[in-house]
């Protein structure tokens, strides 16, 4: 009987008893959630289509350039030398999802995914629009290839081509900058092949996910649903079937009018299946918590316009874990929760304490490599250096100069004295340091030098200083 029970775990929805794709046709949902849920994903839209169109400062508002590696993030421009403050925020990133996961389940996925926005509130519209609901969709699937399939699939098909290629554009323009999307598209494509390839390219990639891949993204390809089996227990906040309502003593029994369902021991499930026919991933929410299920609520909708035709209390599917269903328990904020909220707080405690450390300029002096000192008359020690100045603000940083802090010694630069650093760019080049031999000691000295801007101190840089041994 248990194997009975637990053979659903051995195959998924989307793949038919002879290996073969099993098509899903969801039933178009409704509902107060599915009302929640496309606010906050046209809202979700909205912000990835604006964002790369914002600036502030001169800035992009976001932008992950990955082949110049220029990176900003809300305004603030982050350059490779802020490595370390990316690989912070991404283990944040992952411990905050490690928590929203041990709390509230695979949330993120029904409601924030960029996967489920897309395909449930773009490209199954649509669908819904052009081909109707799951008993249309699936008698028009069966049809033969007649004027009225071929108009409406030309149709769906043309429609799903343009919106990944709106798509595809918009993720470029992530990529390289809005500015430079917009002049390649002036160019026209045939100036910037090396470009336009690849956006048609993944133009393919979109249309294929979206018209075709769909819920096995989520099935098969995302490695999120596999850490549920790691970080949810019996207290994680999950779309769960209420089995002990659902069931009662003697299972559930599809409605009779004016049957007395609790004197019989049956439960408030009737077995009609509107819960399998609107999921999206095709499971059964009633066999539990499982791999496939995104949260996306749209199962609780059905399941309370059920509960309101048979005028019983809604709930029967909803928020809620395995102990509130089980001994009615109220969800507590448990120790292992604890645990990553303490280690979340500490991270994003050193991450903002590092950005308010962060310097305008970064400042790299090094001693130019295969050089030794040179000894000139007055006893003097002379040193070569490149230096390499990165601007990371949105203005120029003007009258730029070196000032030597730990000796008393003098910086000569080899093309001009004071400079201007443009806005996030670079500025490089060679310059001497010479110091009085007697000012030094041992033939390794560590130098202190200060970049100013003006009067203004506005970094600090370190280097070493070779001398001849004898001047120990």
């Amino acid at each position: 009987m248990q194997e009975q029970e637990e053979r659903f775990r051995d195959s998924i929805a989307t793949i038919s008893e002879e290996g073969k794709r099993a098509w899903i046709y969801p039933k178009k949902p409704s509902g107060r959630f599915y009302n929640y849920r496309k606010w906050v994903s046209y809202g979700l839209l909205l912000f990835l289509f604006a964002s790369p169109f914002i600036k502030i400062n001169g800035n992009q508002f976001l932008m992950f350039n990955v082949l110049e590696r220029r990176f900003n993030i809300f305004g603030f421009p982050f350059w490779p030398q802020d490595f370390h403050l990316f690989v912070i925020s991404m283990i944040i990133g992952v411990i905050f999802i490690a928590l929203f996961t041990v709390g509230f389940g695979r949330i993120f996925c029904g409601w924030m995914c960029p996967q489920t926005i897309f395909l449930e509130m773009v490209f199954r519209r649509i669908e819904y629009w052009i081909d109707g609901d799951r008993g249309a969709q699936q008698r028009l699937a069966r049809q033969k290839w007649n004027a009225e399939k071929i108009r409406k699939r030309l149709l769906k098909w043309f429609i799903y081509a343009v919106i990944s290629w709106f798509i595809a554009n918009i993720f470029l323009a992530y990529l390289i900058g809005s500015d430079k999307l917009m002049l390649y598209i002036t160019d026209g494509p045939q100036h910037h092949l090396g470009t336009f390839i690849p956006l048609v390219i993944f133009t393919g990639v979109f249309y294929w996910v979206f018209a075709w891949f769909r819920e096995q993204v989520c099935i098969i390809a995302c490695p999120y649903g596999r850490l549920q089996g790691v970080l949810l227990d019996n207290k994680s906040i999950v779309v769960a079937y209420d089995h002990v309502r659902g069931e009662g003593e003697n299972g559930r029994k599809k409605f009779r009018k004016n049957e007395d369902r609790e004197a019989l021991g049956h439960g408030d499930c009737i077995d009609c299946l509107q819960c399998v026919h609107v999921c999206p991933t095709g499971i059964d929410i009633r066999n539990g918590t499982q791999l496939e299920c995104v949260n996306c609520t749209a199962c609780i909708d059905e399941c309370d316009h059920i509960m309101d035709r048979i005028k019983k209390p809604r709930g029967l599917i909803r928020y809620a874990s395995e102990e509130n269903i089980e001994k009615k328990a109220k969800f507590q904020w448990n120790a292992r929760m604890k645990g990553y909220s303490a280690v979340l707080f500490l991270l994003v405690g050193i991450l903002i304490g590092m950005l308010f450390l962060r310097n305008d300029l970064e400042a790299n002096v090094l001693r130019l490599p295969g050089q030794l000192y040179e000894h000139k008359e007055g006893n003097i020690i002379s040193n070569v250096y490149t230096y390499k100045l990165v601007n990371k603000t949105s203005k120029d940083i003007e009258d730029v100069s070196f000032k030597l802090l730990s000796h008393d010694g003098s910086i000569e630069l080899v093309t001009h004295k004071n400079f201007t650093v443009p806005a996030q760019d670079l500025a490089e080049g060679t310059l001497f340091i010479e110091i009085d031999q007697g000012d030094l000691k041992g033939d390794k000295n560590k130098l202190t030098i200060g970049v100013f801007s003006g009067e203004v101190q506005v970094e600090t840089a370190t280097a070493r200083f070779l001398a001849p041994k004898s001047f120990r």
